[in-house]
């Protein structure tokens, strides 16, 4: 089992920045891949950004050159930098983690832009 706790949402006017947190506990060695989706009122969920165990990046096309994903093995914590926001970046961001053939979830964090 993985526990994710994710940190770091709240309220920014447009083109400010935020940082979101994630840290991982429990069978973390097991732990490959990691990574950041969001969901918006009435829409799917949607990939926001992955790290590989090996630090390979993939961005959503919406996000490249705004948003950087990184991860601290020491620190079992995954980070998304998240700059020049918009408000179509308003969105509650769920940090996930591969292990073990099976997928695990945070519990969310609300990010909401205003114009």
């Amino acid at each position: 089992q993985v526990q994710l706790v994710e940190s770091g949402g709240g309220l920014v006017q447009a083109g400010g920045s935020l940082r979101l947190s994630c840290v991982a506990s429990g069978n973390i060695v097991s732990i490959s891949a990691m990574g950041w989706f969001r969901q918006a009122p009435g829409t799917q969920r949607e990939l926001v950004a992955a790290i590989s165990a090996d630090a390979h990046t993939n961005y959503q096309s919406s996000v490249k050159g705004r948003f950087t994903i990184s991860r601290d093995n020491a620190k079992n914590t995954v980070y998304l930098q998240m700059n020049s926001l918009k408000p179509e970046d308003t969105a509650i961001y769920y940090c996930y983690a591969d292990a073990v053939l099976r997928r695990y979830w945070g519990q969310g964090t609300q990010v909401t832009v205003s114009s």
